[in-house]
């Protein structure tokens, strides 16, 4: 395994948690954002593979609402890391190709040490694969140690303040995600250590919830949960409730149907092209460079704005909504060796 903090493959977030507090330097805080912003972009992918293939595209009706609202979710918390890393002089890198997600595979860093994450269409199995991106060390309280997501932000949490003078607000991007999805998700420029304090809480909590409750303290809608809760209903099929008599929480409530979705098989290992049997006609090879190629003016269009070029991230805004309608277009392609499922987007970085 390799410690490179480019390299998307390596375990740069377990070497970085087994240091010391004390002994991390400007350096390690720059490479902890870095890598954090690459946590956060390896999440959208697999969640909005599994969004885009319900077929019914009303966005409140229940599952496909939660999982929409995860999305915007993840795209605010990518924007407030990116924020946290150019304000204390940090470059944000998306292009490089060490650098960018990798599927099927292990979260970036050696977080979630075995879980391997995968592409593909909405069913109960994806979305456990969900909850087990978000999970806390320690299901209703937070844990400070481990190699979680929540663990790792803990960290980073515990050791920005001793470097808050370098925080200049340089490079900032700023968008009010939070009319539309919720209070804390506005992406806000990170001047002061309380604003970046405050953000990372934000993003433990609406993944994690709270050491009290399950439920997201951010939401878009009264009764939202933190992720991990909101995906564990999905996979288990039943609607989280308070057990008076325990006094914990179980997943016992109403059913929970799944929503009727293409049957999207798990993208293989470096595209469709590369499964026997399931290579692409023409047709569907074009759609597939369409998908990949937006995918990747879109990462250059981030890179960009949080290069000095804020208005890049419309351009950016502008190439996610136009993979949604290629990856529904793929989404309607049977598999040639296999017509039970269905092609879907193979998110390659084309450099």
């Amino acid at each position: 395994m390799t410690t490179g903090i480019l390299d998307y493959e390596s375990d740069a977030i377990v070497q970085l948690m087994s240091m010391a507090e004390e002994d991390w330097t400007e350096q390690e805080l720059k490479d902890a954002l870095q890598r954090a912003i690459m946590l956060e972009l390896s999440t959208i992918p697999p969640y909005a593979t599994a969004l885009w293939s319900i077929t019914d595209p009303d966005n409140s009706k229940p599952v496909r609402h939660t999982i929409r609202e995860i999305v915007f979710d993840e795209m605010s918390h990518f924007g407030l890391v990116c924020n946290m890393l150019t304000s204390i002089g940090g470059t944000v890198v998306l292009t490089d190709p060490a650098t960018v997600p990798k599927y099927p595979g292990e979260l970036p860093g050696g977080v979630n040490p075995g879980l391997e994450v995968f592409l593909s269409g909405l069913t109960r199995e994806s979305a456990g694969l969900f909850s087990d991106i978000e999970k806390p060390e320690n299901p209703l309280a937070f844990a400070a140690d481990g190699n979680t997501i929540g663990a790792f932000y803990q960290r980073i949490a515990n050791v920005f303040p001793d470097f808050a003078h370098l925080l200049t607000g340089r490079n900032q991007v700023t968008f009010p995600l939070g009319s539309g999805h919720g209070v804390g998700n506005d992406i806000v420029a990170m001047n002061t250590i309380d604003d970046v304090l405050k953000a990372i809480d934000v993003i433990r909590a609406q993944g994690e919830g709270t050491d009290a409750s399950p439920d997201n303290p951010f939401p878009g809608n009264p009764g939202e949960l933190a992720h991990y809760y909101a995906f564990k209903e999905i996979a288990v099929g039943r609607k989280l409730v308070f057990d008076e008599q325990t006094g914990t929480y179980e997943f016992a409530g109403p059913d929970l149907p799944l929503p009727d979705a293409s049957p999207v098989a798990r993208v293989p290992a470096g595209g469709w092209a590369d499964s026997p049997g399931n290579e692409p006609d023409p047709a569907t090879a074009a759609l597939l460079h369409d998908f990949n190629t937006t995918y990747s003016e879109m990462l250059r269009a981030l890179e960009a704005a949080w290069g000095g070029n804020g208005n890049s991230l419309f351009d950016a805004i502008g190439h996610m909504s136009d993979l949604g309608g290629t990856a529904r277009q793929l989404n309607a392609v049977k598999l040639p060796a296999d017509p039970r499922f269905t092609y879907g987007p193979e998110w390659l970085f084309l450099p």
